[in-house]
């Protein structure tokens, strides 16, 4: 009985130290508005989705086709989506976007409010649909898909007429969205339009409003979002200062004055609508039998400024006439995942110490400069509010050499950080753990905006036995929720 009853006074006993520890923690601090939805969040953590630009102007050797080209050209010997999506999900991408319809208005699934589609074609016999093999393909890989549904229409008759033409355009988008396709996670609407096209009046909030009620996980791209912006041009680049928040009432879908505000962003946005990096392996958005793919160091080089500018990346690999895409491609592609494994599969951090200038709720508040060695995004070092000059710093038993520094917010908080700097401690030629090391601190990176991610990609090699980031302004108390130090092989820079 004595035994019972000792075991129970110290199972009581011990959950009492894990209610007080419990009690000690401190409250975690609040969110700084706007910050993302849930689908938001998803789609920034892709990184990377693949586009595939196929359709009449693969066969014509075009890129804005006219509306006027016979549906009989489209015929395709050897059309494999299953490739398709076997070459995205080898490459490392878990989201797959189709042009279902260009401006030239033709359609790769049978659209029942045209014949200007695929059941007008020759291939099969007209009874193929694009949409439905693609979306097969990749669902049977786990890649999540996306469609892209062209506002521009130079064949349908109706365009110009405001109330006729968005009627048939909101009957697509039915269509593709309704279900028969299953779930669809971003749908692309492009702002793009001729100079001589005809005056028409989209009606994109009723456009808007039905896709949601069809698909209630989706992120709507454009150029005004509301879910996902156009980041202002097509190299895959984002602005050096980056921000996810904007003012949407400052948008407007098709208006070429806003491309600078849409690079950047707003520091003091009212709404969360992160742009989105959209570039072509090629020099063309579609297959041309005299292009070739972007050479490694250029692909690398969209990486950086792309996903490390706080950005996700939208690269389009068109696949040819034969309906495949072609070997070059696929050998480009299967480079640049394996450099970006070279380069990233290994964090340098592993081992390091890590101390922050202070620690919201002091030594057992819950946020610990440590946090951010997890690889958990949803935990996060914060300093005091008081703290008027906050640092983390990460020690090393033994120095590192290193070329790339990530520094990551956790955005679920909202976005902060206004400049950063980045100072590593450097080994001047003696081990970091021997008595009599000589060491001098050097800036090695700055910036402005961090985000969802910020990457550094530094002009030479640095071997440091310390690196701190100093916080220089933020909006609010900043956040860090992951710093990491990586060696890429393939940048031209020399040893510091």
């Amino acid at each position: 009985m004595s035994i019972l009853w000792f075991s129970l006074v110290l199972v009581l006993s011990v959950l009492l130290d894990l209610v007080l520890a419990r009690r000690n923690y401190a409250l975690p601090p609040l969110p700084l508005l706007p910050v993302p939805s849930a689908a938001q969040l998803k789609w920034q953590q892709r990184e990377l989705i693949m586009f595939f630009h196929f359709g009449m102007n693969t066969f014509t050797d075009s890129e804005w086709g006219t509306g006027h080209e016979s549906p009989k050209l489209f015929n395709p010997s050897s059309l494999d989506a299953n490739q398709w999506a076997q070459v995205a999900a080898d490459a490392g991408f878990s989201l797959v976007i189709l042009t279902a319809k260009h401006h030239d208005g033709f359609c790769l699934w049978p659209s029942k409010y045209t014949d200007h589609s695929v059941k007008s074609s020759p291939w099969k016999n007209g009874c193929g649909d694009v949409v439905r093999e693609f979306v097969d393909a990749a669902q049977a890989r786990g890649l999540d898909v996306g469609l892209y549904l062209s506002p521009w229409d130079r064949h349908d008759k109706n365009y110009g007429l405001e109330l006729g033409y968005n009627e048939y355009y909101m009957g697509q988008l039915q269509e593709l969205l309704n279900g028969q396709y299953g779930r669809i996670s971003e749908v692309w609407f492009d702002g793009a339009k001729g100079n001589n096209a005809k005056n028409m009046t989209y009606y994109f909030d009723d456009w808007f409003s039905m896709v949601n009620q069809m698909q209630g996980f989706i992120n709507i791209f454009s150029d005004a979002g509301p879910d996902i912006r156009w980041v202002g041009g097509e190299t895959g680049t984002a602005g050096i200062t980056n921000w996810s928040p904007i003012n949407r009432t400052s948008l407007k879908i098709g208006d070429g004055s806003i491309i600078g505000y849409l690079n950047t962003g707003d520091q003091n946005g009212r709404d969360w609508i992160p742009p989105e990096c959209d570039v072509s392996i090629r020099n063309g958005w579609f297959w041309h039998r005299n292009e070739t793919p972007k050479p490694l160091d250029e692909l690398l080089e969209i990486y950086y400024t792309s996903v490390g500018r706080n950005c996700v990346l939208l690269l389009n690999v068109p696949p040819n006439s034969d309906g495949l895409i072609s070997k070059t491609d696929i050998d480009r592609l299967m480079e640049f995942r394996s450099a970006l494994t070279t380069i990233f599969s290994v964090n340098l951090i592993n081992g390091a110490v890590a101390k922050g200038s202070s620690q919201r709720g002091g030594k057992n508040g819950g946020f610990a400069a440590g946090n951010v060695l997890n690889n958990d995004l949803q935990s996060y070092w914060s300093p005091a509010n008081s703290d008027e000059k906050p640092w983390i710093e990460l020690r090393f038993s033994k120095p590192v050499k290193f070329n790339v520094v990530g520094i990551q917010e956790p955005i679920t908080l909202g976005q902060r950080i206004v400049r950063h700097e980045v100072y590593a401690e450097l080994a001047d030629g003696t081990d970091a753990g021997t008595e009599g090391a000589r060491h001098r601190a050097a800036m090695v990176a700055n910036g402005t905006t961090v985000g969802y991610k910020r990457l550094h990609r530094l002009g030479s090699v640095v071997e440091a036995c310390a690196v701190r980031i100093h916080v220089a302004e933020a909006k609010r108390l900043p956040l860090i929720s992951s710093i990491s130090l990586h060696f890429d092989p393939y940048s031209k820079g020399q040893k510091l």
